[in-house]
């Protein structure tokens, strides 16, 4: 099998890690491997030093009515007589799918990460109803928005679901001893998606209750600024950290008690799967994926959406017990070997590309 993997971003996340994965992945199985990504990307640059054949192209929301990208792609898909296009984002989808058609591609493959619903517009009409042949979403949270708008928009039975997988082969250590004062973390880009604006408020109203934290929160974003700001103005900056980009997401939860995920929404909460391997009890909103993740009182606590004060009551319940504490990071590796280990994982989604290709 020719696959091809498509993912334009200048940035580096979930989405491309998954692509560079899966990418190895199929390398390691003894297919003939593709890669196209953005120009100065790092998508790109990880794919190059992995020695996975690139074509660099500069794609922007608008490129589809560019027919002089649209060449360019055309003959790279016809020249490599790619048989599989895996694509991430919505700007790939555009411009990707109906060269991917006119190029011959068999299998047409949009790998959707994002829970938020596609609009009903002729545009994605035509996309998904005439050019894509397959759909991969990262959770059951993404694949009900992916219909929400438009049940008609493509086939269910043709939208499979496969987590993300982690690397459950690293060598876990020990959950570090309980700190005095607690330490909450929290991992994400400093976007309104991930609501650190919400933990910082919150941070602010336990502190009057009288509760001791330190919080580390780790990223980097366009609200970086903003949220130091915030912080300095409420006079947190003893409490809460902005650790900015973590290279190293095991050395950072080993300095952490509970996890934290204030996200006003999540295609899969990739980190919760990470501080779940670490051995750390979660609190999060009861949203998107979250619940495919965290089983209420059993690895973490999930609360209803912007129900803050039952978010900070979450926080002091397992701030005063340890022991609860201990018990729900267990569940919580428990849960990643037995659900998201990537070795599991991957060959799921080797199996459905080989098979998407096959029935064709």
């Amino acid at each position: 099998m020719r696959i091809c993997f498509m993912n334009t971003t200048t940035t580096w996340g979930g989405g491309e890690k998954w692509h560079l994965d899966h990418a190895c992945a199929f390398r390691e199985q003894g297919h003939d491997v593709f890669i196209i990504a953005q120009k100065n990307g790092a998508f790109l640059k990880k794919a190059e030093a992995k020695g996975l054949p690139c074509f660099s192209l500069r794609i922007s929301n608008l490129s589809f009515l560019d027919p002089i990208k649209s060449i360019k792609l055309f003959r790279f898909l016809k020249g490599k007589r790619i048989d599989v296009l895996v694509m991430n984002f919505s700007k790939d989808l555009k411009i990707g799918a109906p060269t991917a058609k006119l190029a011959g591609v068999s299998s047409i493959v949009y790998r959707r990460g994002s829970a938020i619903p596609i609009k009903n517009s002729f545009l994605n009409r035509f996309l998904f109803g005439k050019c894509l042949t397959h759909v991969v979403a990262n959770s059951e949270a993404t694949k009900k928005t992916i219909l929400q708008h438009n049940p008609n928009l493509f086939p269910a039975d043709k939208i499979k679901v496969i987590y993300n997988g982690i690397d459950c082969s690293v060598a876990q250590k020990e959950s570090a001893p309980n700190h005095t004062p607690p330490v909450i973390g929290n991992v994400g880009r400093l976007v309104y998606q991930k609501g650190q604006d919400l933990l910082i408020d919150m941070v602010d109203r336990l502190r009057s209750r009288g509760v001791e934290l330190s919080v580390l929160i780790g990223g980097d974003g366009e609200l970086m600024t903003t949220y130091r700001e915030k912080i300095n103005e409420k006079d947190l900056s003893a409490t809460i950290t902005l650790k900015g980009h973590v290279t190293d997401m095991a050395a950072f939860l080993e300095e952490v008690d509970i996890f934290v995920l204030p996200s006003r929404w999540e295609g899969f909460g990739y980190v919760l799967a990470e501080a779940m391997l670490a051995g750390k009890p979660i609190v999060a909103f009861n949203v998107s994926s979250n619940p495919e993740l965290v089983e209420n009182g059993v690895n973490g606590i999930l609360v209803p959406w912007c129900d803050t004060h039952a978010f900070e009551n979450a926080i002091i319940e397992l701030a005063n017990n340890p022991d609860l504490c201990d018990k729900m990071g267990e569940n919580g590796r428990r849960i990643v070997y037995d659900r998201f280990d990537f070795e599991k994982n991957k060959l799921q989604v080797i199996e459905y590309l080989t098979q998407t290709l096959s029935a064709i």
